[in-house]
């Protein structure tokens, strides 16, 4: 026996298959680990230590995995929270593109109706236009009592179209003087008004809707009260209107009245008088 031997004593090995220490089976195996002491003095660890709660080893390594791990959990949860709000701000952003698109689709729409109907109305206006030197000639030939027989039946037909079309006339004798709806082609002084007043109608006014197609050509009287606060003598209405040249205008055509009238009244500008001012 070497020396050495002797004084190390006996030599017990540990061939218990189950480790006292950690209570996990021993690999006997030859090539397998070993649960013995380490080299530095420690148990060495069963095969199955590091099934464990948590995977980590029993010792103060675990305190600084756990740390480690809730500021992983804290980190990602703050980033959640990041991506959430950002989510939540563009949402809100498309929400006001979505809504300012609508809004600006109904305003459009709007837009479109309107400038329909303003269409329309032109374009219902110009051939109601061109019917009322038509309805001018029927309503002087109804005066004479030459509306009869077929041309009757035409006549009313075609101003019962106008009249579904929208197309109403206005203007009669003793109505007040308004300038956006009578046209005045002479002018006269007359005791019996209060307020100047269309007298006499030469031709009716139409209009469809509140669109004025053509006003009313009238002749208009003033109270005689204005012309002696302008020249101290009133002019007598018979004066002022004879009716020969009240029926000349009233049977003449519409472009007749219109140029008679607009030649009057230049004439008149020019020699400063008054349609209805006599010497």
């Amino acid at each position: 026996m070497r020396p050495e031997e002797e004084s190390q004593g006996p030599v017990v090995r540990d061939r218990r298959r189950i480790d006292p220490a950690t209570g996990q089976v021993r690999d006997t195996g030859e090539g397998g680990p070993r649960s013995g002491p380490t080299p530095s003095g420690q148990p060495r660890p069963g095969k199955h230590s590091v099934s464990r709660p948590g995977g980590l080893p029993a010792d103060g390594t675990s305190q600084e995995a756990g740390d480690e791990g809730r500021d992983l959990a804290e980190a990602a949860a703050a980033a959640a929270k990041e991506v959430a709000a950002e989510a939540t701000a563009k949402l809100a952003e498309r929400t006001a593109d979505l809504q300012r698109l609508q809004a600006e689709y109904a305003n459009y729409r709007k837009r479109v109706d309107r400038d329909r109907l303003a269409v329309r109305e032109q374009a219902l206006a110009n051939v109601l236009n061109e019917l009322v030197p038509v309805l001018d000639d029927i309503g002087r030939a109804r005066e004479h009592g030459e509306l009869t027989g077929g041309f009757k039946s035409v006549s009313e037909s075609l101003e019962a179209v106008a009249a579904k079309l929208g197309l109403t006339s206005f203007g009669e004798a003793g109505d007040p003087f308004d300038p956006t709806l009578h046209d005045a082609l002479t002018h006269s002084y007359s005791a019996d008004v209060t307020e100047p007043t269309a007298v006499q109608i030469f031709q009716p006014g139409y209009r469809v809707g509140e669109r004025i197609i053509r006003p009313a050509r009238v002749a208009v009287a003033e109270p005689s009260s204005a012309a002696e606060a302008g020249d101290g003598e009133a002019v007598p209405a018979a004066e002022t209107a004879p009716a020969e040249d009240a029926a000349h205008t009233a049977e003449a055509g519409p472009s007749e009245d219109a140029a008679h009238a607009a030649d009057d009244a230049a004439d008149q500008e020019e020699s400063g008088t008054a349609p209805g001012d006599t010497d």
